[in-house]
């Protein structure tokens, strides 16, 4: 017999998994279910051939222990939302920046009475939009930097468009006062596109999502927003959304702006709908058959460089060792001084 993925979640959560003896808990943690083998199993079934289910939930687990309220999300909204990062080619976290995973409490009406839930919100970071940018085959490079008030920067556009910056060399480069994306296309054109801090803050402050966390936060206690902890990411991520507009994209893309825009307007981004589909979990007597879904194709263009960045950057062991996942992407010649580099960087979080 065959079950989707969200009614085999159901059953595990709730013990009563035909897989599974009747002696277990009443009722299994999230924690429990990515962990779960047959769970993922069927998560496997849903994945692009670069990250395994034992990736992702490891990386899940080590996002849940960064965000404790993770764990009292919806089931189904925070295993949906890792999926939806990882079908795009995309990993959560801080090892990459690509995406986050927020906690958002949403109001719905249940008869005569309000309910809050609490869903998880995907926010795709700069590096992810990048990403995704480098793998469309349109473009060739796209980069975006923050300028400070003592660099040297002036722009125009129009019929000569022209964009100079350059940085300060000084120990104090003053407060950020633009953010700016350049990409280069495949044809040879170039476009770019400016914004003043200003208009970032003026953007960031009409976002439902950011209002709403500001409004939950606890007093003394930060904003659970990535605009508070990583703005100048933010900041990035925010000239090239605006930058997209004139570009050719791709449908991954396309996806990843939607749910940006939907998180920036704090609407449900259904991300629970997306494990609805027909994902098979089969029993011991079934055998997969050819039309069943398989892995994407498609792989993260991950670099060398960037790995040694993630490993050098490590805050704690659990973003080291999901850095240090990365490297069996690489070629076999460019493993080893990163693995090498990861060996040593443990040192530091050894007790």
């Amino acid at each position: 017999m065959a079950q989707t993925l969200k009614q085999e979640m159901q059953n595990r959560s709730s013990g009563t998994s035909q897989a599974v003896a009747t002696t277990e808990a009443p009722h299994k943690t999230l924690a429990h279910l990515l962990t779960d083998p047959k769970i993922k199993a069927q998560m496997a079934l849903a994945l692009p051939k670069h990250m395994t289910a034992d990736r992702l939930a490891r990386i899940a687990l080590t996002e849940i222990r960064k965000i404790p309220k993770l764990a009292q999300c919806d089931q189904t909204s925070f295993l949906g939302a890792i999926m939806q990062i990882a079908a795009l080619g995309l990993e959560p976290g801080g090892a990459l920046g690509h995406a986050y995973l927020i906690p958002f409490d949403k109001s719905t009406k249940d008869g005569n009475n309000w309910v809050k839930k609490t869903e998880v919100q995907l926010i795709i970071g700069y590096r992810g939009m990048i990403d995704l940018a480098r793998r469309s085959g349109q473009i060739v490079s796209l980069s975006a930097r923050v300028v400070y008030a003592n660099d040297k920067f002036s722009y125009a556009y129009g019929m000569e468009e022209t964009l100079e910056h350059v940085p300060h060399e000084g120990a104090d480069p003053g407060e950020m006062t633009h953010v700016y994306a350049v990409a280069k296309l495949v044809g040879g054109g170039v476009q770019f596109e400016v914004m003043s801090r200003a208009k970032i803050e003026r953007i960031r402050n009409e976002s439902q999502g950011y209002s709403s966390a500001k409004k939950y936060a606890k007093e003394g206690q930060a904003i659970n927003s990535p605009w508070e902890s990583h703005f100048d990411e933010m900041a990035k991520k925010t000239v090239i959304r605006q930058l997209f507009k004139y570009l050719p994209v791709s449908i991954e893309i396309q996806r990843a702006v939607g749910l940006d825009e939907q998180a920036d307007a704090g609407l449900s981004q259904h991300n629970a709908l997306v494990i609805d589909g027909d994902y098979r979990v089969e029993t011991h007597d079934e055998q997969p058959t050819s039309d069943e879904p398989q892995r994407a194709a498609t792989g993260p263009d991950i670099s060398a460089q960037e790995i040694h960045d993630a490993i050098a950057n490590a805050t704690d062991k659990d973003a080291l060792d999901a850095a240090v996942d990365l490297i069996s992407l690489l070629p076999k010649g460019e493993q080893k001084p990163l693995y090498d580099l990861g060996t040593v960087a443990a040192g530091k979080f050894s007790a």
